[in-house]
């Protein structure tokens, strides 16, 4: 029986000051954080057996996930001392997974399609390892693939000048072998045990290390740019429900509004999301937004971003574009004179201004 194996720890630095706060696995997109995508994909191919990797946020992640019930699957939680590399988490995770073949997903991946036909692939062929890659445009930020017609030759970590375009996605697949692999890896200049260096290990010992390429779309979301193009692609399947209260108002195109959300003199342009209990109120909803519940658009335009739960935007003057606004903040525009800006900002914030 195929086991699962969700690295859910790390720090986020990339998406400061939001991570000082929340895991970076459980900022949601489309109204769900992005872990759940993660527990829904292995559950959707059959795995129920997951180990989650935790570190500094496990009490938060753990409070969200639970026992993982809700997915069908059984969740054992699997402390990390720091996040020294995916080897090293895969290593640890050697007495939860024992002889099993796993599939190692990236808990702040996401991958249309689910990863059945990729299980499938392995179950049929049996490798020691099975990767997926997909062609990037910027390759020297992931890890890489050196192909010689079908075969993986090589695999670099972010290399400076990439051998090919093809980068790994954060699913693979491997057999018990993986962890004599990363036993014999050293650390990288980055300091971490990295997967690359253990599945070339693999190669360097003649094991079979297969690939496929992904005929959807994968993103990882750990940088603001890829998490607003992960809703904007999470939300083009979005489907039109309309659960809570819209008054002389217009909507337009695939939208959810969600129970308990009022939505007054206002227009919505899908496909948008609009979430619980959230007013909506003489106000210019855009394309791929998500609003969180428990929220505030008031005299206020806002298009291509996320809002999330309990903030608020009143009477800004201007569309806000391209943002992804955290818990319980408050942007608006002051009445008060002599006019001026007025800001509190965390550490690594961005502030763009007219």
């Amino acid at each position: 029986m195929m086991k699962g194996l969700i690295r859910a720890g790390g720090r986020g630095t990339r998406l400061r000051p939001l991570t000082y706060t929340r895991a970076k696995q459980l900022i949601p997109i489309a109204n769900k954080p992005v872990l759940f995508y993660a527990l829904e994909t292995l559950a959707e191919a059959g795995v129920r057996e997951i180990g989650m990797i935790v570190g500094d946020t496990r009490t938060e992640i753990e409070e969200y996930v639970g026992d993982g019930s809700r997915w069908g699957v059984e969740v054992t939680y699997i402390p990390q001392d720091a996040p020294l590399g995916l080897a090293h988490a895969v290593l640890t995770a050697e007495p939860f997974l024992g002889e099993s073949p796993f599939v190692v997903f990236l808990g702040d991946n996401l991958i249309r399609g689910g990863i059945r036909e990729f299980i499938g692939c392995y179950e049929r062929e049996r490798p020691n390892a099975l990767i997926l890659l997909t062609p990037v445009h910027n390759p020297e930020e992931f890890g890489v693939a050196e192909l010689d017609g079908e075969h993986v030759v090589r695999l670099v970590e972010k290399p400076a000048h990439p051998p090919s375009n093809l980068a790994l996605v954060g699913v693979y697949i491997f057999d018990s072998s993986i962890f004599g692999a990363a036993r014999t890896i050293r650390p990288s200049a980055r300091g971490e045990l990295e997967i690359t260096d253990a599945i070339g290990a693999l190669i360097d010992s003649g094991l079979s290390v297969r690939m496929q390429r992904v005929q959807g779309w994968w993103k990882d979301t750990g940088k603001l740019e890829d998490l607003l193009e992960a809703n904007h692609m999470l939300l083009e399947d979005l489907p039109r429900v309309i659960e809570g209260e819209v008054e002389s108002s217009e909507i337009i195109g695939r939208v959810r509004i969600e129970a308990g959300a009022r939505v007054r003199e206002s227009t919505i342009r899908g496909p948008a999301i609009i979430g619980a209990n959230t007013l909506i109120e003489n106000a210019y909803v855009g394309p791929f937004t998500s609003i969180g519940p428990n929220a505030a658009i008031v005299g206020s335009e806002v298009e291509y971003s996320i809002v999330l739960e309990g903030s608020s935007l009143t009477d800004l003057g201007s569309r806000l574009e391209n943002s992804l606004i955290g818990r319980e903040v408050a942007v608006y525009r002051s009445r008060q004179r002599p006019r001026s800006i007025n800001l509190m900002i965390g550490d690594h914030g961005r502030v763009g201004l007219l």
